[in-house]
């Protein structure tokens, strides 16, 4: 596997992924980019004790371009895009656009009931696939574990910044979800702050801890494998399944069965079979109502420092879709107080899934 690492006109990294990574890193930037003026903060409310990010820049990113203006296609003559090579297998660069900036941010830092202070991190897009109607389904295996090493290896080096709390990988798949570039990409962010719902995780973990001297999601896995209803596939080295409380109409979690901490802990096997399984469960999503799903898929990792003893690495994939031409919305009681209702029962639904292979 190669790796090449070239610089954009404005500055920004990009990095290739796969055989023609070195081919590819050959071919300038040749575009006259206008700098982009970034500004990002993180905000405390102390009501919920969570960060927010404020990045107002970010109203003016690209927002579903004309066909054939797809500035993550490879560059061609007349179109010059993010990707300067005229060919890739995989490609990660800086978000133009970010949430988080790289360099310190303009905002000073305050304290009391309305903290603040700037919202340093970094921001990446995932190219998945060098062709714009491809979808990750799409890839073979070999093409999946090239995207598995660039999350892994993204993933160290993210964690390794300055201030990075959290790096966490995933994909918005759809316009149905908000997504506004149509070609095969995912994003990763790098966190100057443990994100709510990964600090909750460890904070439950904890205490089950406690009580019990086990680790939860050790027992979590071991339940969920025992009781069988709700398990829509599984190998050697992973289990797919839809969670006993699932809050989305068609939601798996895939857990590896030997615990680490993040993307790097896995061995070649483990990521081979990841792919394998991955690949087969995403094609069952695009098969359960004949068009292809909207979705959100993400890596939960460990923290870069904290509870990295405890957190399991593990992927959770949902769509919003819940029957044809119908969708999953997220109203009062999910965004007002955060209770879900789910209309489909989760063993039904891992019924549904496991006859889609």
């Amino acid at each position: 596997m190669t790796k090449a690492v070239v610089k954009l006109a404005d500055g920004r990294e990009l990095i290739y992924y796969g055989d023609s990574a070195a081919a590819a890193s050959a071919f300038p930037d040749t575009r006259d980019l206008r700098p982009v003026e970034l500004s990002s903060q993180v905000r405390y409310d102390p009501m919920l004790g969570e960060w927010v990010i404020i990045a107002s820049h970010r109203q003016d990113r690209t927002y579903q371009p004309l066909e054939g203006e797809c500035p993550l296609c490879p560059s061609a003559p007349g179109h010059l895009t993010e990707i300067p090579a005229p060919g890739y297998d995989v490609a990660v660069f800086e978000n133009r656009f970010p949430s988080l900036v790289p360099a310190p941010a303009g905002a000073a830092t305050v304290g009391g009931l309305l903290a603040a202070r700037p919202g340093v991190g970094r921001c990446e897009v995932v190219c998945f696939s060098q062709d714009h109607a491809a979808s990750f389904a799409d890839l073979t295996p070999a093409q999946a574990g090239t995207v598995m090493i660039a999350w892994a290896d993204r993933s160290v080096e993210l964690g390794a910044l300055p201030g990075v709390e959290q790096v966490f990988c995933f994909e918005n798949r759809g316009p149905e979800i908000g997504t506004t570039l149509s070609h095969p990409h995912g994003q990763i962010y790098a966190y100057p702050f443990v994100a709510p719902r990964t600090a909750r995780m460890l904070a439950t973990c904890g205490e089950y801890r406690t009580q019990t001297g086990r680790n939860l999601f050790d027992d979590m896995l071991a339940a969920e494998r025992s009781d069988g209803e709700r398990v829509v596939c599984a190998g050697e080295h992973w289990t797919a399944f839809v969670p006993h409380a699932a809050r989305w109409p068609y939601e798996v979690h895939i857990y590896p069965a030997r615990r680490v901490a993040d993307l790097s802990g896995l061995d070649p096997a483990e990521s081979a079979e990841f792919c394998e399984i991955y690949l087969d469960l995403l094609r069952r999503f695009d098969r359960l109502f004949d068009a292809p799903a909207p979705y959100v898929s993400g890596w939960h990792q460990a923290p870069t420092r904290a509870g990295r003893a405890d957190f399991a690495l593990h992927l959770e994939l949902f769509t919003i879709r819940r029957a044809p031409g119908k969708l999953k919305y997220l109203a009062g009681s999910e965004s007002g107080v955060g209770a879900f209702t789910n209309d489909i029962e989760p063993e039904a639904a891992a019924s549904t899934l496991r006859k889609l292979g």
